[in-house]
């Protein structure tokens, strides 16, 4: 019997989390897919193997409930009732209505906006900022807000709420990061449990009112409007600084072709860097048997720097064709929300560029210090004037 390929890659180590990408290499030159001996998880390193993974109908998301539950009860019940960790046919019955909701034009009715948004906040920056704080930060959370019908006075409460949930999907979460999490599920429950109702008797033009006349209970309801508050928040948050980090390291500019940057600015620093499934039945990834009840994880950020797949993976290449990045996913659990994503990219970077046109940076980038979702807690940049 051939002997299983594995890894002691340290996911935790600092050297790493700064900059994931060497290692990756070094993974990926060895093996496409390995047991990681630390925690038992299959890792995905290959563009190849990471699109198996997200594709498999034998892995799922299987939710189970972080211990101890009854602490953590209102952290899981935002989970359990959404679409990302549940898998057909409750995947389906909850993703369908959200689904038909972004189709009925949400997503072109906000681009307007979006450029109304970005100008006002680009007016405030002046010539040296922080673009993150100032820009890349409040505008998705604004707009997502916007969409779903959230009063403008409680942006700042869900940019603080979703940053304290999304650090809980790190791969070792402290006791304070875990009790922040808790404490901030709680409160965004209670605001969007209080929207839903006001929306299922007075209903408005927006998704919640959408949403909350569909057959969809007040739990799912909820949870699905908070996984698309902090996917459409912290997502496109990271991407942005991630991309702009990346371009302007280079001293280059979007070009004329803004979307065939935006993809680059997708694939190039992945926000989402681990998406983790569960066997649901014995299954075969790369060749390599997988057992019901292990956890495969598809490393979307060692996938797009794949040289089996992208040339010269570590430019960045704001012209790039073909970008068949997995920084939305692939197969059931595709982003629904990319089509907002990539208006809002389109549209913010645009409008930063059209204003600082020389826009550099000003200073070292400082990370959030995070794995799973990687991002920049600040980047200060300058004019260039």
């Amino acid at each position: 019997m051939p002997s299983v390929p594995t890894t002691s890659l340290d996911l935790t180590a600092p050297e790493f989390v700064a900059d994931p990408y060497p290692a990756f290499a070094e993974e990926r030159a060895r093996h496409g897919f390995a047991r990681h001996l630390p925690s038992g998880t299959w890792l995905a390193f290959s563009h190849a193997a990471a699109g198996a993974v997200l594709r498999n109908r034998a892995l799922g998301r299987v939710w189970h409930d972080r211990e101890p539950a009854a602490a953590l009860e209102p952290f899981n019940l935002l989970h359990r009732n959404q679409m990302m960790e549940n898998e057909p046919p409750e995947h389906t019955r909850l993703r369908r209505p959200v689904a038909a909701a972004f189709n009925r034009g949400h997503v072109e009715r906000l681009r307007p906006r979006v450029r109304s948004l970005a100008a006002e906040l680009l007016d405030a920056a002046g010539d040296r900022f922080d673009v993150i704080e100032a820009y890349a930060e409040p505008l998705p959370v604004m707009v997502i807000a916007e969409l779903l019908g959230v009063a403008r006075e409680r942006v700042a409460d869900l940019r603080v709420w979703s940053q304290a949930i999304v650090r809980m999907y790190e791969v070792d979460p402290t006791a304070e990061v875990v009790a922040a999490a808790v404490a901030a599920a709680e409160d965004f429950d209670a605001l969007v449990r209080d929207l839903v109702a006001e929306r299922r008797q007075r209903p408005a033009d927006d998704l919640t009112s959408d949403l909350a006349a569909t057959g969809l209970s007040d739990d799912e309801v909820v949870a699905s409007v908070v996984l698309l508050l902090n996917a459409g928040h912290e997502a496109s948050v990271n991407v942005f600084g991630n991309g702009l980090v990346g371009m302007l390291a280079r001293d280059l500019t979007p070009g004329e072709d803004v979307a065939s940057a935006v993809e680059e600015m997708l694939r190039f620093d992945s926000a989402l860097q681990l998406f983790e499934r569960t066997a649901t039945s014995d299954t075969e990834i790369a060749g390599v048997p997988v057992r019901k009840g292990e956890r495969v994880a598809a490393l979307l950020g060692s996938a797009n720097r794949d040289p089996a797949v992208f040339d010269a993976p570590a430019d960045f290449r704001t012209d790039r064709d073909p970008n068949p990045h997995l920084a939305f996913g692939a197969g059931v659990h595709f982003c629904l929300g990319s089509p907002l994503a990539r208006m809002e990219m389109v549209e913010s970077v645009t409008a930063l560029f059209d204003r600082y046109p020389r826009l550099a940076l000003d200073g070292v980038p400082e990370s959030r210090g995070t794995f799973v979702l990687r991002g920049h807690r600040a980047v200060q940049v300058s004019s260039g004037a």
